[in-house]
């Protein structure tokens, strides 16, 4: 075999340390915290990075991460996966709309937090939906994740116009009461969604790798997150839920995530378990659940 390109192979164990180094350098330097995500998931994307930035190997890759920090929004999109769409999965909004907002409703006041918000697209479907439900001006949504370009894309409520159709139908099939037009402007290629629908979003940086609970809330909406996550942090994820949400609050998650195998199971119900909501459990002072 040709020396050079004998040197450029990576064996398996190179590859491995090249990436737990790589994955070291962006928490060390840029405090983006990788280090739980599952390996194959974060191998996938570093792979993808690698090409990107045209480099032979995760070494050069770490190279230009350290010594070219321009570069970093872009590798940061290229981790953080933004992959969504309005009201994805509609029969997870209609079980929120016909299950669990009945009980939202009981509460004077409601906080609801969208964790990994990517884009906004959950974001805007959620304040649609308490819209239409009557709830959005009693409601505060926490709309955080850690990448601030999607944040600001996100805060801007500007998609491609090409996406509409498929928003229109998922909006319909989510038990939507209005048509989906109502909530948007369209011009030049491109929908911008009305910006009264983010007079009460909190838009925040917030890392489930590292920081903490920030507010008491009634919902928790994290979808397809946590399968980008090793079981460790996952269970980290699931303890700040936890603590953020009110007794006998509400968890949702994406379609292949569940708290089952969680240390945190004993602390949630299934309330739709085809649907991936969990409802935290009534726990009095004395360790007694109640009813």
């Amino acid at each position: 075999m040709n020396r050079t390109l004998a040197s450029e192979i990576e064996e398996p164990q190179d590859l491995a340390l090249e990436t737990r180094l790589l994955i070291e350098a962006i928490y060390e330097r840029y405090h983006y915290d990788f280090r739980g995500y599952s390996p194959v998931s974060i191998a996938r994307q570093l792979n993808r990075a690698k090409d990107r930035f045209g480099c032979r190997t995760l070494s050069m890759l770490q190279h230009r991460v350290l010594h070219e920090p321009a570069i970093m929004p872009e590798l940061l999109n290229l981790l953080t996966i933004q992959v969504s769409d309005l009201f994805r999965d509609p029969t997870y909004f209609r079980a929120l709309r016909e299950h669990v907002i009945p009980h939202l409703v009981t509460y004077p006041s409601l906080k609801v937090w969208i964790a990994g918000c990517g884009d906004g697209e959950e974001l805007y479907s959620l304040a649609i939906l308490f819209r239409e439900e009557g709830l959005a001006a009693r409601t505060i949504f926490y709309a955080t994740d850690i990448n601030q370009a999607a944040l600001r894309k996100a805060e801007s409520g500007v998609y491609d116009l090409d996406r509409l159709p498929l928003f229109t139908e998922n909006h319909r099939r989510s038990g939507g009461k209005t048509s989906l037009s109502t909530y948007y402007t369209a011009a030049y290629g491109a929908a911008v969604f009305d910006r009264s629908l983010c007079e009460n979003v909190v838009f925040s940086d917030h890392s489930l790798a590292s920081d903490q609970v920030f507010a008491e809330v009634h919902l928790v909406s994290c979808r397809n997150v946590l399968i980008y996550f090793d079981r460790e942090l996952q269970d980290r994820a699931f303890g700040i839920f936890d603590d953020a949400l009110v007794r006998g609050g509400f968890l949702g998650l994406g379609a292949q995530e569940s708290v089952r195998l969680s240390r945190h199971a004993s602390k949630f119900s299934e309330f739709s378990m085809k649907e991936r909501i969990y409802r935290k459990m009534n726990v009095s002072q004395s360790g007694r659940r109640e009813t």
